[in-house]
């Protein structure tokens, strides 16, 4: 994207656009990678067309982002794979040191893993018009362009959209309050605390481990904190991290294996959602940092 004159300057503008329109692209396709490629081909098409004819460019690169996205989701439910990975987003895991890095900063913020995990349950349409318009103030006769729906009709697919995003737990505002927790949860662990560690956890908190023959859903203060109190035996190191966002921690086992990530959201003081990934194949792609000292 080099040049001189009017094309330079189009770069230039879109360069301007690009942080916004790659959050818009990760929302809608839960990929770091899949986004920028998305941007890429607005890139691309943007070169291609007449910059004359463009009254606003902010909002034709998001109309332009959101067609690729949506055929990009549209491809992705006809050839479906049974396979959990298709259920797992990707992580973005960095460590906790008070702020993330800042080009995953725009991934990590506000995007928490259990809405993530939602929005992969919508169909394209619905994740297009929630994600546009609830995420992105986008207008619905915009949207509708996009999507090729009467404005009513794409105010219909957001509503729809959005109760099924609304029993998504939202997490503390504060993210020191959530690392007090995740460290109290893991010290229990730690101590073979079963009370502390009930305490710790939702009566109702979701447990959803990713291994390598699976996906596991465990439902249950005291449900959870059994195989927790078992699996962390092998643990002799952890590092405090930040995964999409919400606290947690990478944890290693003896000489250094990684034995997994994990990551909670934290409501009202207590653990309401639990991930673990610990499917060596996951893990290996996930560019985690590196053992502690």
């Amino acid at each position: 994207m080099t040049g001189s004159g009017p094309h330079e300057a189009l770069a230039e503008a879109f360069e301007d656009q690009r942080e916004r329109l790659v959050a818009v692209a990760y929302r809608m396709l839960g990929s770091r990678g899949d986004a920028e490629d998305a941007v890429q081909e607005a890139w691309l098409r943007l070169a291609r067309q007449d910059a004359a004819t463009i009254d606003n460019l902010a909002g034709w690169l998001t109309t332009v982002v959101g067609r690729v996205c949506l055929d990009a989701l549209r491809s992705r439910k006809a050839h479906a794979k049974p396979s959990y990975e298709d259920r797992l987003p990707e992580l973005v895991v960095t460590v906790d040191s008070g702020a993330a890095p800042e080009d995953d900063a725009i991934l990590a913020e506000s995007v928490g893993l259990a809405l993530l995990v939602v929005l992969d349950t919508l169909t394209p349409t619905e994740r297009l018009a929630f994600v546009l318009h609830d995420m992105f103030a986008v207008s619905f006769a915009e949207i509708g362009e996009i999507i090729g729906r009467s404005t009513d009709a794409t105010k219909m697919l957001a509503s729809r959209a959005r109760r099924k995003v609304q029993g998504t737990p939202p997490p503390e505002q504060e993210p020191r309050r959530q690392r007090v927790v995740v460290d109290a949860f893991l010290a229990a662990a730690r101590n073979g605390d079963f009370e502390e560690l009930v305490r710790l956890l939702h009566p109702q908190v979701t447990w959803r481990t990713y291994h390598p023959q699976g996906v596991m859903t465990t439902v249950g203060a005291a449900e959870v904190a059994g195989p927790i109190l078992r699996g962390i035996r092998s643990m002799t190191s952890a590092l405090p991290v930040l995964v999409n966002g919400e606290p947690g921690f990478v944890a290693w086992g003896a000489k250094g294996k990684v034995l997994g990530v994990a990551a909670c959201t934290v409501v009202d003081g207590r653990i309401v959602e639990l991930l673990t990934v610990s499917d060596r194949k996951r893990l290996d792609t996930m560019g985690l940092p590196a053992r502690p000292e």
